[in-house]
């Protein structure tokens, strides 16, 4: 007898969730209908986490009820409320490109340009044949790459010229590496090819660091070295590296020397990261 009893009752639970979700789907869409898209969006929040069966069948009509409200959120500058419903969709849909792209739109135009080039790549990771995505990341890049930066990684003289200081370092002993400020990765592949047994690289922008990564395993050493999206300032021993390295390499030293911080970077590096003469 107690088994039935608890059977009706997960029946009854079961039955009375279903039509919670019945009565729910159709509110959200007669507020569609009435344009009522904040009202229809909490709907579909309550359906998808009541029902994450219906993912699927509901995604595209989600999509739509979100992007019309974050709309309406942007026109009265309710900022966090926006970015919390995109949050929420996310949870729900973590792979989703189309929302990722949006998300990376609407960062964009507020002018986080670092955070908007994270989501339209992390769109186009998951959809290379996203072209709204690839557009869009393509374009921000052009906004965080200063031009410079192409000169230099082209600048064939250069390249050599730090690839033989690193060979020359790494071959009188200096086996552990610290690249600050990566960009691409160049230097820390330097280092490995050089023969360094540790490599470690630190890059603060996110579009930056998320290449470095694409260019990283692009030449098979996504394993061989550890990439940091963090300020060289911010590294903490054994947290993030498990001890001091006896080579810092850099590339950040252009005209802009003292506009890019490098000399407080270096400065922090060698007392702080950096193995000290005996």
């Amino acid at each position: 007898m107690p088994n039935s009893n608890a059977k009706f009752r997960r029946g009854g639970r079961e039955a009375g969730r279903q039509e919670l979700v019945s009565r729910s789907l159709q509110s959200a869409q007669h507020c569609l209908e009435e344009q009522d898209f904040g009202t229809a969006y909490a709907h579909y929040l309550l359906v998808l986490n009541l029902a994450p069966e219906l993912k699927a069948s509901v995604k595209e009509t989600f999509q739509f009820t979100l992007f019309k409200w974050a709309e309406e959120l942007d026109s009265l500058a309710r900022i966090q409320d926006l970015f919390n419903c995109y949050e929420q969709a996310l949870e729900l849909y973590p792979n989703d490109e189309v929302i990722c792209n949006s998300m990376g739109e609407h960062l964009f135009r507020m002018g986080f340009r670092d955070e908007a080039a994270g989501y339209f790549h992390k769109a186009v990771k998951l959809n290379p044949d996203f072209a709204d995505a690839k557009e869009n990341f393509y374009r921000v890049a052009n906004w965080l790459v200063e031009r410079w930066h192409f000169i230099m990684l082209n600048d064939a003289k250069r390249n050599l010229t730090y690839l033989k200081a690193i060979e020359s370092a790494v071959s009188s002993g200096c086996k552990s590496v610290l690249d600050i400020g990566t960009g691409t990765g160049i230097l820390s592949m330097f280092a490995k090819k050089a023969g360094a047994s540790c490599v470690y690289a630190c890059e603060l922008s996110k579009t930056m660091y998320e290449l470095a990564r694409d260019v990283v395993a692009a030449n098979n050493m996504e394993r061989e070295i550890k990439l940091l999206h963090l300020k060289s300032l911010d590294i903490e021993i054994p947290k993030h590296i498990p001890e001091r390295v006896s080579l810092i390499v850099t590339e950040t030293v252009d005209a802009g020397l003292f506009g890019e911080g490098i000399v407080e970077s270096l400065i922090h590096a060698w007392e702080h990261l950096l193995l000290q003469p005996k």
